[in-house]
């Protein structure tokens, strides 16, 4: 929540709900993710600010578009489950959850599209409009990969661990000290400066190793050949021969390791916020930025995320509230 302002109001007191009113009257967007119906029941949905606010962008992130699924509670996981993507991601019979909520932030970042596109849409015609993003057709969109090859081909795409491998080299090996890294030659001149730079003289000699598809017909045997011989060989001295060679490669690091990644801390691609409540509340921390760069600038830190009603008195105020009834509402717990 770095770069935001933080309002608490209770939506289920009748001044709550109008407050919050008030304040969409001269918002250019709204954001909101309750269940279908809910924003309705306060007089907060599209219909209703819009006939206040005729320029305002309403952007409902749901987890289903309207439809037979829209009154169904979804999750990430949920989504992931009947939207194929654990089955892709799993062994085969063992569906599993991708490392990270894919569906929670691609969703977010497809609604943020729409809304841009509304806000261009808005500078021709002059009105807002109401767009909507769903995890369940988020989840889908990723999917289209998979489903066009089964389209195509009247094959059943099979589950990443148990795919047909295009390449031979394409794997993870574990090397010295248990440390792993991911090892690939793609192409038959990628084939051969892996075998140079690794001194595989012998398997690049073999006749029946020298195209990518005898490879790849050979692959259990070639990838044990190729573990054995790096086994003693460590993660860091493997990634160096590979990236002096152009070749693609990469070390096996968990989340909290990329705290310390070097790439990332030259581009400015980690900042510090200072945490708001829990008990660390104060403390500084590192947190990701936004993967993309404006005229070669990283998006910074502007605000360090807020506590709770932080801002509720700065917000009333920008929105015309008069310090009594401002005062009026904290009292009595409508805002706090």
């Amino acid at each position: 929540n770095r770069n935001k302002k933080s309002i608490a109001i209770d939506l289920h007191s009748a001044e709550g709900a109008a407050a919050a009113r008030r304040l969409c009257a001269t918002a250019d967007v709204v954001a909101e993710n309750f269940k279908p119906g809910t924003m309705g029941k306060y007089g907060l949905d599209y219909a209703a600010l819009s006939q206040v606010n005729p320029r305002l962008i309403y952007a409902s992130h749901k987890g289903f578009l309207p439809g037979p699924y829209d009154h169904r509670t979804a999750l990430d996981e949920v989504v992931q489950m009947m939207g194929g993507l654990a089955y892709m991601t799993g062994r085969p019979g063992d569906p599993l959850r991708a490392g990270t909520s894919v569906n929670d932030i691609m969703g977010g970042l497809f609604g943020a599209i729409a809304v841009l596109g509304a806000l261009i849409q808005r500078g021709i015609s002059g009105r807002g409009m109401e767009i909507q993003s769903a995890l369940y057709e988020n989840n889908v969109f990723l999917m289209g990969q998979h489903m066009l090859q089964f389209a195509m081909t009247g094959k059943h795409p099979a589950p990443m661990p148990a795919r047909d491998n295009p390449w031979a080299v394409y794997d993870v090996f574990t090397v010295k000290d248990g440390e792993q890294i991911f090892l690939a030659a793609v192409s038959d001149a990628q084939w051969r400066t892996f075998c140079e730079v690794l001194g595989f003289a012998d398997l690049q000699a073999e006749p029946g190793l020298a195209t990518n598809n005898q490879r790849v017909a050979q692959r259990p045997r070639l990838l044990a050949a190729i573990a054995e011989r790096i086994a003693h060989r460590s993660a860091a001295e493997l990634s160096a021969v590979m990236e002096k060679a152009g070749l693609p490669f990469a070390p096996i690091r968990r989340p909290e390791d990329l705290l310390e990644d070097e790439h990332l801390l030259a581009t400015g691609g980690l900042a510090d916020v200072r945490l708001p409540d829990g008990p660390k509340a104060g403390e500084t921390v590192k947190t990701t930025l936004f993967p993309i760069t404006l005229e070669g600038q990283r998006l910074g830190v502007r605000l360090h995320p807020p506590r709770l009603g932080e801002h509720s008195r700065e917000l009333l105020q920008s929105a015309g509230f008069a310090g009594a009834e401002i005062d009026d509402l904290m009292t009595r717990a409508v805002v706090a």
